[in-house]
Order: C-alpha cells, then sequence, then structure tokens
C-alpha cells in the first residue's frame, strides 16, 4: 500500500511537471491564388475567434495622409453597398459575441470573437467592411466629431499620451514617429477619397492574413476563397520612405499632442498600439514582404511639456532596442521584466513587479514617486526601451521631487545591467515571469488568433511559444550585460530619448547619462 501510495505521488510529480510544458496545437497555413494568407490554430474551446490583418497602419502615412489609420478604425463596420449601418449593427448583435477594428503603428485588424456557427457570419462582415464601405459624409461628420473628443481625453492623459510624444520625438516624426491619431488640423481633411486610396494603396492580397481559431481549417479557407477572392494580386513597387529629414532639426511637439485641461473619460487605449509585451519572431525566415516596409530613422531628442498645473511631474527615458526578428529581443524582454515596476499601490503579489528592480530600488525608497516602471515598444525593425516615472512635484524641487534629482536614480539602474551580472536567482525569477506571461496571455483565444494573424504577416510562420521559452532560457547574466552594451552602452552609439512633462524640466540630463557610462551623448 505504502509503494502504491508512492507510485501515485511519482506519477502526480510527473504530471504536474508535463503541464508546465507549453502545449503546440497545430497550425495549418494555404496560400490563395492570389497571394492572400489564411492560418488556423486548432485549439479546443466553445468559441471562435477569426481576424483579418493588414500590414498598414500609421507608419505608411505621409504628411497628405496623415491620420487615415485612424478614421478607418473609426469608419469600420458603418454602412456598406449592401447593408445600411442599421443593418450592419443588426448583424452584428446576431454574432452573439464580439467584433472590432484596431489601427496601430504597423498592423490594421478586424477581429471577431463568436460562437462556432457564426463563423462565416463574421468573415462575411469583415468583408463587407473592408471591401465594400460607403464611407457616407455624415458618418465621417459623425466620426470627426468622435475623433475631436478623442484626441482630447487623450492629451488629458499623461500615461496615454507620453508614450506617444516619445515615439514622435524617438523618431524624429516619421515612420513609427508618425502619431496614432488624427492631428486635429487633419480631421476635417480626412474624407471618402483619401481613405480609399490610401486602402488602394496599402489594403492589398499579399499584404493579408486571414487567422482563425477554433475552426476547421477547410471552411476558413473557402470562406476567405469566397469573400475575398475579388482581390486581385498586382505586382507594385513599394513606396519608400525618404530620408532626407533624417539629420533634419529637432521639432517642437505639435499641438495635437499637448496636453488640454479636458477631464478624464474613458478612450480608447494606446497600449495595443504599442505592444509592450513579448512577441518575438525568429530570424531564420525573411519577412514575406521586406521592400513593404517603410525604413524609421531613430534620432533621440529632448522634450520638455510646460504643464504648471499637472497632478505629478513625468519622465521618460529611452533607447533604440534591436528589432523583432533579432534573437536579442529576448534578452531585452527578459530585462524589461527584471526591471519591472509598477505603481506605488499596486504591488499586488509575485508577478505584479514587487520583486522587481524598479519596485525594490526607486518605490520603496522614494515615496514621492506615485509609477516608476520599464517598458518595451517591439516592431519589425526597431524597438524603444527605457524606464519611466510619476512623481509629485514640490515647490523648489525639495526630497528629490524633481526631474534633475530623479533621473540619476533610473539612469543608475540601466548602469547595473551594464556593469555587474545580475545574480541567477534575479535572472531566473525574470525569465520565468515573461515565460509565464507568454503562456497565460494564449490562454485567451481572442490573444491567440491576433498572434498567429501578426505572426504570419509579419514573419510568414508561427514561432511556438514552447520556442519562444526555449530562447527565453538560453539568456544568461553574460547575454544580458552584452545586449545591455549593445542597445544602451557608451560605445553603442545610441542616444537617449528624454521626455518630460510637468512644473520643471531636467536640468544637464546628457551629463548625468555620461557620469553614468550609459549611452552616447
Amino acid at each position: 500500500m505504502r509503494k502504491s501510495s508512492y507510485s501515485l505521488a511519482r506519477r502526480a510529480l510527473h504530471a504536474r511537471h508535463a503541464s508546465t510544458v507549453p502545449v503546440n496545437p497545430p497550425v495549418q497555413v494555404t496560400t490563395l491564388p492570389n497571394r492572400i494568407r489564411v492560418a488556423t490554430e486548432s485549439t479546443p474551446g466553445h468559441f471562435s475567434s477569426v481576424g483579418l490583418y493588414v500590414d498598414a497602419g500609421s507608419r505608411y502615412e505621409n504628411p497628405s495622409t496623415s491620420g487615415v489609420s485612424h478614421f478607418i478604425d473609426r469608419m469600420a463596420f458603418k454602412s456598406t453597398s449592401s447593408m445600411t449601418d442599421a443593418e450592419m449593427s443588426t448583424a452584428i448583435n446576431a454574432l452573439g459575441g464580439q467584433i472590432m477594428c484596431s489601427s496601430s503603428r504597423e498592423t490594421i485588424m478586424y477581429q471577431s470573437s463568436h460562437f462556432h456557427q457564426a463563423t462565416p457570419l463574421a468573415v462575411s462582415l469583415i468583408a463587407d467592411t473592408v471591401l465594400n464601405a460607403s464611407l457616407l459624409p455624415e458618418e465621417l461628420d459623425a466620426q470627426r466629431d468622435a475623433a475631436f473628443y478623442e484626441t482630447r481625453e487623450i492629451r488629458a492623459k499623461p500615461e496615454m499620451i507620453l508614450p506617444e510624444i516619445l515615439h514622435y520625438v524617438a523618431y524624429n516624426n516619421q515612420a513609427l514617429g508618425n502619431p496614432l491619431l488624427c492631428p486635429d488640423e487633419r480631421i476635417d481633411e480626412i474624407n471618402a477619397p483619401l481613405i480609399r486610396q490610401f486602402i488602394s494603396e496599402w489594403y492589398r492580397p499579399e499584404r493579408m492574413v486571414i487567422a482563425g481559431a477554433g475552426m476547421e481549417h477547410e471552411a476558413l479557407v473557402e470562406l476567405a476563397d469566397k469573400y475575398f477572392s475579388s482581390l486581385k494580386y498586382t505586382p507594385v513597387e513599394t513606396p519608400s520612405l525618404s530620408t532626407s529629414r533624417q539629420n533634419a532639426p529637432a521639432q517642437q511637439v505639435p499641438p495635437h499632442l499637448l496636453p488640454s485641461a479636458s477631464s478624464p473619460a474613458l478612450v480608447k487605449s494606446l497600449t495595443r498600439a504599442a505592444s509592450s509585451y513579448l512577441n518575438p519572431f525568429s530570424p531564420s525566415q525573411p519577412p514575406a514582404s521586406p521592400t513593404s516596409l517603410l525604413g524609421s530613422t531613430y534620432t533621440g531628442g529632448e522634450q520638455f511639456i510646460h504643464d504648471p498645473n499637472s497632478e505629478f511631474n513625468h519622465i521618460y527615458i529611452a533607447f533604440e532596442g534591436v528589432g523583432i526578428h533579432d534573437d536579442d529581443i529576448y534578452d531585452l524582454a527578459t530585462m524589461q521584466v527584471l526591471l519591472g515596476g509598477g505603481g506605488s499601490f499596486s504591488a499586488g503579489g509575485p508577478g505584479k513587479g514587487m520583486y522587481s528592480r524598479l519596485y525594490t530600488h526607486i518605490l520603496n525608497h522614494h515615496p514621492q514617486v506615485d509609477h516608476c516602471a520599464s517598458f518595451h515598444h517591439i516592431y519589425t525593425d526597431s524597438s524603444l526601451f527605457g524606464l519611466f516615472a510619476s512623481f509629485v512635484p514640490s515647490p523648489g524641487g525639495r526630497h528629490g521631487n524633481s526631474p534633475t534629482q530623479l533621473l540619476p536614480h533610473l539612469v543608475h539602474q540601466l548602469s547595473l545591467l551594464l556593469y555587474r551580472p545580475v545574480p541567477s536567482s534575479e535572472l531566473n525569477r525574470a525569465k520565468n515571469q515573461l515565460k509565464s506571461s507568454l503562456v497565460m496571455a494564449l490562454e485567451s483565444r481572442a490573444v491567440e488568433v491576433e498572434d498567429l494573424g501578426r505572426q504570419l504577416l509579419v514573419h510568414n510562420r508561427k514561432v511556438h511559444v514552447s520556442e519562444m521559452c526555449d530562447k527565453i532560457d538560453l539568456v544568461t547574466a553574460e547575454s544580458l550585460q552584452r545586449v545591455a552594451t549593445r542597445v544602451f552602452g557608451p560605445e553603442s552609439g545610441g542616444k537617449p530619448t528624454i521626455v518630460t512633462m510637468g512644473h520643471e524640466d531636467v536640468r544637464d540630463a546628457k551629463g548625468v547619462f555620461k557620469k553614468y557610462d550609459v549611452g552616447s551623448v
């Protein structure tokens, strides 16, 4: 009896160990004759998710099309040539799920989660709004009013607008530095012909992926062929972004990014657009259409937004990291988790930042700091890696409450990554937290299908979570130091981007980075 109990205990132990290994659901990919890729991932569940992912977004805009991606997002699922706005709303309600459109810097996606039997309806609605949108004047007028309200509300939220300003300064207002939201002065300029021109230029079949989870692959291929075969593949020469502005002088932040006195309201979050979670791709295969990517030139720079009525002072510092195809992305992602951080009242428990460096070294020792965290915005050919802090201002900068007094503490945390090996226990904790966040995120059917669609768009294959975890396991203290030196070491050539908002600017920021031998200043 004792032996039997021992065997059962061993089996239970093995079962628990096996359950920690991510299971890779099978993925099937079919390329239609017009070069639209259709991908499915077989996972059981009560719901299905399907989405159309387009290689388009704000990085592909130019001065004449600035703001179009934002309006494409807002005009989705309105009237079409076959349905009125009311009929579209009725059809959406019949789905019994959720359907949405979201534009980001590198992707415009249309996605639905619903009961299995509603998949044909979901695909037909997505196809109708993409291919047959009416773009009626009265609908555009309504969305202009909504866009004015949305941009006004977001300008009142430093945590949402400052990442936008950071991108603007880091990339000198081009490509990845283009605004996600339509600038106020452009809202009245967006019309139906301009939207159709943008769609005609970028919504080409070879730039599209249709992804599904929880459905038969052949069924989705048939639906994709039924509704999207009208799109014809035509070889075109992809426009390239002029680099003539690379050495242009630093610009002032445009008015649509400056804070306003508007009251807070619930608005669409910008965090989806600048993903801070790891979504890496192996460099073993090139992207499907590498020439389609408009290059971004990272310039770095400094910007101060004076807001004497602000409740907090805010400071962001960032460096250009590696693109999504670079294996060093795993070290940077681990670094971000290791730095961690959070809010002064949101430590929670394990996995929420309380053991991270920014929490233990900044938040625990500086009560004036309300929020301090690391971030990592990852893109195809670049990324922004850095830290930010929000803290209570004080007249005369007493008690370390000025940007000048707080900046050295942030830069010091980066210097520690350059010049001191990370202890193994701390590194293993960060790696385990990163792996668990990846695995748990994919428990969501909507995240699963979005991950599949985006990976096919960027990398032309699915990188399974087990492969990501294996790459994370290869991260060492030595590789972390090497990547830190590559990104923000004194010989890296990397210049910092510094954005400050609040009562006063930071003084002699370059002197601080030079003192700690961080970055090239």
